[in-house]
Parts: C-alpha cells; sequence; structure tokens
C-alpha cells in the first residue's frame, strides 16, 4: 500500500517477545532493588535541620560547602537564596548529646552556634537569620504525598487516554508508565543517587514527558487504522513506529542536551533534577518504541476498535 512506502522499515515487532522480556525483567529488578537497597532519601523526606545564613558581603555557595566540610558536617544541602548575600543549609544533625538532647528533641541554639563557628573561620561576617527542623514525621508524609501524586497522574493519563482512544489504549499506556517510573527509581535506587523534592518533581515530569511520545504513536496508529482497509494490526503497528521514529528520537535528543546543560551549568542544586530526566527519557523513550504497541498488540486492538458503531451505518468510522 502507498501509505506504507515511505520512511524507514525496522521491524519493531517482530522483537516484541524480546523487548517484552526485558521490560519485565528490569521491571521485577528494579522492584527487587528498591526492595533490598531502598531509596536514598534526602533531607525533605528524612527531616533534619534547616539554616538561612546572612553574609555583610556576597559569598560562593562552593566556599560555603568546603567550610562545612572542614567542621564535619556530612553531605550538606547548600542552595542560595535569590541573591548573592544569603544561603539556605540543610542537614541533618549530628547524633551526640550536643546536637540532640535527651528527650529526642534537637538543639538548635547549639546546632547553629556550631554552624556559625564553622563559617566564621573564612567568612567573620556570617551569621544565622533563620532556624528551624524538620521532623521526620513530616518527611514521611510528604515521601506519602509524592507518592499519591505519581499514582493520580498515571492514573488521570490512562483515564483520558480511555476518553481521547479506547481502553486498550489507556492499558498500555499505564502499563509503560510504570514500567518508566519503576525503572527510573531503581536505577535512582541502584546508585543510590539522593531523592529529595526536585528528584520527586522530575519523577512526575518523567511521566508528562514519557506519555507524549506514546501519544504521538498512538495518534498515527488511530490514523493509519483509518486509512488501510486490509493491512494487519501488526503491519499498522510497525508503520506507526516508524512514522514517528524521527520525531522520537529528535525530541529525546534535543531533550537531553538541553538536560546536560542544565547539569554542567545549572549548578548542583539541580543535579538531582538532571540526572533523573535524563534517565527517564532514555526509558521513556525507549519504552514507546519496543513497549507500548506490542502490549496493544498481545491486547487484540484491531480497526474495529477505533470505529464505534451508529445508527446509520454499523461500519462508518469515526471522523478526526
Amino acid at each position: 500500500m502507498e501509505i506504507f512506502n515511505h520512511n524507514s522499515n525496522i521491524n519493531f515487532l517482530g522483537m516484541r517477545k524480546f523487548s517484552i522480556a526485558i521490560a519485565a525483567f528490569l521491571m521485577v529488578a528494579s522492584i527487587a532493588v528498591i526492595a533490598t537497597k531502598g531509596l536514598n532519601y534526602g533531607l525533605d523526606f528524612n527531616g533534619g535541620v534547616s539554616l538561612t545564613i546572612d553574609y555583610d558581603q556576597p559569598v560562593q555557595i562552593n566556599d560555603v560547602r568546603v567550610a562545612l566540610a572542614k567542621g564535619g558536617v556530612e553531605n550538606p544541602v547548600v542552595q542560595s537564596l535569590g541573591g548573592t548575600r544569603e544561603v539556605s543549609i540543610r542537614m541533618q544533625p549530628k547524633d551526640d548529646a550536643a546536637a540532640v538532647q535527651a528527650d529526642g528533641k534537637v538543639n538548635l541554639d547549639r546546632i547553629s552556634a556550631d554552624v556559625t563557628k564553622m563559617l566564621q573561620v573564612s567568612r567573620p561576617d556570617a551569621k544565622v537569620k533563620d532556624r528551624q527542623f524538620i521532623s521526620a514525621e513530616v518527611g514521611a508524609e510528604l515521601r506519602t504525598d509524592g507518592m499519591w501524586a505519581a499514582l493520580f497522574v498515571v492514573l488521570g493519563i490512562g483515564f483520558y487516554l480511555g476518553i481521547r482512544f479506547e481502553r486498550r489504549f489507556a492499558f498500555a499506556a499505564i502499563a509503560t508508565e510504570f514500567h518508566d517510573v519503576l525503572v527510573t527509581l531503581g536505577i535512582l535506587a541502584l546508585v543510590q543517587r539522593e531523592f529529595d523534592m526536585t528528584v520527586l518533581a522530575s519523577v512526575l515530569a518523567v511521566i508528562g514527558y514519557s506519555i507524549n511520545d506514546k501519544v504521538v504513536v498512538f495518534d498515527r496508529i488511530r490514523e493509519l487504522f483509518r486509512l488501510a482497509r486490509k493491512a494487519e494490526p501488526e503491519e499498522i503497528l510497525n508503520r506507526s513506529i516508524n512514522n514517528t521514529l524521527s520525531r522520537t528520537i529528535i525530541t529525546s535528543l534535543f531533550t537531553s542536551i538541553t538536560m546536560g546543560a542544565l547539569f554542567f551549568f545549572g549548578g548542583t542544586a539541580v543535579h538531582g533534577f538532571a540526572v533523573t530526566m535524563l534517565i527517564g527519557i532514555l526509558v521513556g523513550t525507549l519504552s514507546s518504541i519496543f513497549v507500548a504497541s506490542p502490549i496493544l498488540l498481545w491486547l487484540g486492538v484491531s480497526k474495529k476498535d477505533l470505529m464505534p458503531v451508529t445508527r446509520e451505518n454499523p461500519e462508518l468510522a469515526r471522523r478526526p
């Protein structure tokens, strides 16, 4: 048929047994890694002390980190607060009598004094402007809220696709979205990359990015089902992937370049976001090509699924 005579002609569906097997293995492996090693939750989810430090003269973020490291503070999160004279420091208090009182409460006075002393070794103009303690209970609540947010997004997308396309498309999208999220989290757990609110936001962005690729392929599948009268579903799905392949690769490439620039020039505060997006872009692109359409074929999608019955003509296809 003429509509099948352009673009690449790679038999992606011919590899469906291998692609689905690999996808299933990655999901199981990711669950195992998360269950055994766990995610490396940051201060946003574990709780800790947050200090706002004010300087009379501009200060470099790296100088603050170096001063804290020399003072024995492990893995502090240091960020600029919209200027060059005010920084935010988040840290876990040391498990000693000076930092933690007998009743388990954090001694903010002692921690503030210790941090100020560390910073004033190199910068005498450093002083604590504000301080607060974030409990572990608040962190646990944030983790739960984040999980519900991700689940709500995935199910909401599935509901939308069920209305726009058909329930088989919705099921395929939800299955691949769970795959993308699980594999992304599994990689983060494997390398023990810190998981904080920035990374959580990146995971939600990955869900949106990934579903965008799949909607493009699904649109092409629907279009070719309406145009082709005698083509088999496997042929339709294969051609749909091939027709959208260049668009998928170009979009993924330029988005990855943007995330790479963010990683190298955006500072350490956005490293987690950029790395998670890069992982998610790779996983989401591969699942759009090798996983989503094979699931549709396995579910038995056909031309009649996109041609609702009408009173005038039961065979009349739905118009765009």
